[in-house]
C-alpha cells in the first residue's frame, strides 16, 4: 500500500468542504468517470473584490483525489482569483505534507479544476476537450499541452514521472513514445538530454534485481502476490463474460492475456489500465500491464 502522510489520511477520512457550494457563481469540471477520476469544483466569489468566499468539491476518485480536492478548497478560500490561479499542484501536495509519487496526478487534477472555475467565472473559454491529433494518451484522454505544462512545472524527467503526475501512459503503454518525444523537446529547451534510464523526480529507480524484493518480498512471494491481485479482479470481468490470466512478469512489467468478452473489446485499454492501477495500489510500486501479444512480438524480434 502507499505510504500516506497523516494529513492525507485526515483529509480523506474527514474531508473539508465536501459538496457543492450554495449560491456558487463559478464552476470547474475536469476529468471523466470513464477515465477513472473526475472533479467538480464550485466557488462563491465576491463580485467586487473577486475574493473566494467559499469553495466546495465533488470528487469521483481515490483517497488521494478526495484529499487533494479538499486541500485545494482550504488553500484557496480567502484568496482573490488572481492569487488562487497561482496555486500549483505542488502547493497542494505540500499542503498535504506530501503525496505518493504515483498519486501526484490527483493534485494536477485539482489545479486544472481551479483554472476551469476561474475561467468560468470570468466568462472565458476553458476546455479539456482535445483537438484532433492533440491526444497523446487515448486511454486517459491526456493531450500534449497538459503533459508539456506538467513536465515544465514539475521538472519531470521520465515516462514514469509523467504517468505519476498525469496518468498518461498508465494504460496500454502505446503512447510512451509520444511522451518521450515531449520529454526530449522540453529537456532540450533547458539544454538537457533525455535519458530513459535517468532517475525520476521523486526517487532514484531501484535496480530490477532489488525491486523484485521490494517491501521485503522474495521474487517468488512477489509473483504470488501479483497472481493474487489478478485472481481478485477476475470475478468482476467474468461477470461481464470476460476474463484475464497472468502470462509473465518481467521486472515491473506484467503481461496478461485477455479472453472472452475482454478480447478485442473497445474498452480493453481501460481494463488494462484498471488492472495496472490495482496492481500498483497493492504492490506499492510502479508497474506496467501489457497484453501478452506484445510479449510475443518482443520474442519474435529477439529471435
Amino acid at each position: 500500500m502507499w505510504d500516506y502522510s497523516e494529513k492525507v489520511k485526515e483529509y480523506f477520512f474527514n474531508p473539508k468542504n465536501a459538496g457543492a457550494v450554495e449560491g456558487a457563481n463559478a464552476v470547474g469540471e475536469v476529468g471523466s468517470i470513464s477515465c477513472g477520476d473526475a472533479l467538480r469544483l464550485t466557488l462563491k466569489v465576491d463580485p467586487e473584490s473577486e475574493m473566494i468566499l467559499d469553495a466546495g468539491f465533488q470528487t469521483f476518485g481515490c483517497g488521494s483525489a478526495i484529499a487533494s480536492s479538499s486541500a485545494l478548497t482550504e488553500i484557496i478560500k480567502g484568496k482573490t482569483l488572481d492569487e488562487a490561479v497561482k496555486v500549483t499542484n505542488q502547493d497542494i501536495a505540500d499542503y498535504l505534507e506530501g503525496l505518493p509519487p504515483e498519486k501526484m496526478h490527483c493534485s494536477v487534477m485539482g489545479r486544472e479544476a481551479l483554472q476551469a472555475a476561474v475561467a468560468n467565472y470570468r466568462g472565458e473559454e476553458w476546455s479539456d476537450d482535445h483537438e484532433e491529433g492533440a491526444l497523446v494518451c487515448k486511454c486517459f484522454a491526456i493531450d500534449a499541452v497538459l503533459i508539456e505544462e506538467t513536465v515544465r512545472a514539475n521538472g519531470l524527467r521520465t515516462v514514469e514521472d509523467v504517468t505519476n503526475y498525469t496518468k498518461a501512459g498508465g494504460g496500454c503503454a502505446s503512447c510512451h513514445e509520444g511522451i518521450e518525444e515531449i520529454l526530449i523537446k522540453v529537456l532540450a529547451e533547458k539544454g538537457e538530454v533525455f535519458d530513459p534510464n535517468a532517475p525520476g523526480v521523486s526517487e532514484t529507480p531501484v535496480p530490477i534485481a532489488a525491486s523484485a524484493g521490494k517491501g521485503g518480498l522474495t521474487n517468488l512471494q512477489r509473483m504470488r502476490r501479483i497472481e493474487m491481485v489478478i485472481e481478485s479482479i477476475r470475478p468482476n470481468l467474468q461477470a461481464d463474460h470476460g476474463d484475464v490470466e497472468l502470462v509473465e512478469v518481467d521486472g515491473n512489467t506484467v503481461y496478461v492475456n485477455m479472453t472472452g468478452a475482454c478480447s478485442g473489446c473497445q474498452m480493453a485499454a481501460n481494463t488494462l489500465g484498471g488492472i495496472q492501477q490495482r496492481l500498483m495500489e497493492e504492490m506499492g510500486e510502479f508497474m506496467k500491464v501489457l497484453p501478452a501479444s506484445q510479449l510475443t512480438q518482443i520474442a519474435r524480434a529477439g529471435g
